[in-house]
């Protein structure tokens, strides 16, 4: 392959002259956007110990009122894309969330899809479109786009749930807003109850429901008795994971990021396949080794961690005698529907 020119041997002039006109010369830059082979992604592996951030959050609920922050959120940056772009990888978002005992998050509704996996505290729920979802540890929770949702607090222990939204993408689409409101009117019916048993959807007698997202809550008590059933109907299956999936349209929860609850058996190592998009592990029960090309991290409860795509990732459980649960996010949907999805050996 030929060497294309570099910036440096056109004239001075020349590249004044373009530049006053907003134009550039591709030749030179063409390798840096479609470089040979594979991409060059900016995302990092990246860990971040929740033994780190939680007293750092709980200091935020010292320092900062809810009336303040809105949100109270320690956002978990990847020094790849830089810490002010605040995102942890091209496409997802992290931040840890903090609400104490007593404080309501105003509803607002915004264009960024938006889920809630809880990490540890009771007594907190999120009301999304008027319907009250309990927030408990490992509780994934949806406030898809342009959803009205709030969070409010009626316990006596702090509540901290990890926010994954896909609000780069979304920002790099000149596209992100939110819109401000009061309290929302609870509403009956709840998703997790109509949806309770996996093949058996709500027969639409009269009329079908409109909802684009007919389930709100999934609650960690299912998902984890779920993964329980299909190890032991399954003793070979090498990955024992499921998809948070839409009940109705049988497709992901959500329309831009995929998201999953995956088990370890004891002892269990598990090499991933090298795929395209972004991953983000975080743990829900137990402890990991996650290996992300030569670069080891120890994960323990509560942490959270980042690989990027195009990389060998490994998960091995720490545990020797009980299994380990982590809840994973990844790009797979959005690569899915741009046609960019790639799974190499």
């Amino acid at each position: 392959m030929n060497e294309l020119g570099r910036l440096e041997d056109l004239p001075a002039d020349y590249v004044a002259e373009l530049a006053s006109h907003n134009l550039v010369p591709l030749w030179p830059n063409l390798r840096g956007v479609m470089p040979p082979n594979k991409p060059r992604p900016q995302t990092r592996a990246t860990h971040w110990p929740y033994a780190t951030i939680r007293p750092l959050l709980m200091k935020a609920g010292d320092l900062t009122p809810i009336e303040k922050a809105e949100r109270r959120v320690l956002v978990l940056a990847n020094p790849g894309h830089t810490l002010e772009k605040m995102q942890a990888s091209a496409a997802m978002y992290l931040g840890m969330q903090l609400l104490l005992p007593g404080e309501w998050a105003p509803s607002h509704r915004h264009t960024p899809n938006a889920v809630r996996m809880v990490v540890e505290g009771t007594g907190a729920w999120s009301t999304v479109e008027g319907e009250k979802c309990p927030m408990l540890r490992g509780d994934l929770i949806l406030t898809p786009t342009g959803l009205w949702h709030e969070h409010g607090h009626d316990g006596d222990e702090p509540v901290i749930w990890l926010d994954v939204l896909d609000l780069p993408l979304v920002y790099y689409m000149e596209t992100s807003y939110h819109v401000e409101s009061g309290r929302q009117e609870v509403t009956e019916g709840h998703g997790e109850r109509a949806y309770a048993r996996g093949g058996l959807v709500p027969t639409p007698v009269f009329e079908r429901s409109n909802k684009a997202y007919p389930m709100l809550r999934y609650p960690w008590a299912d998902a984890r008795a779920a993964l329980e059933s299909l190890a032991a109907d399954q003793p070979s299956l090498e990955a024992v994971q499921l998809t948070y999936s839409n009940p109705e349209t049988g497709g992901h929860a959500e329309n831009i990021l995929g998201f999953y609850a995956l088990m370890l058996r004891p002892g269990q190592a598990l090499k991933l396949p090298v795929r395209s998009p972004a991953m983000v592990f975080h743990i829900i029960e137990g402890g990991a080794q996650v290996q992300v090309e030569d670069q080891r991290f120890t994960l323990l409860e509560a942490d959270t961690c980042c690989a990027p795509g195009y990389t060998a990732v490994t998960l091995t459980n720490s545990s020797d005698e009980a299994p380990a649960f982590i809840f994973i996010a990844d790009e797979t949907p959005l690569h899915q529907k741009l046609g960019v999805f790639e799974k190499r050996s």
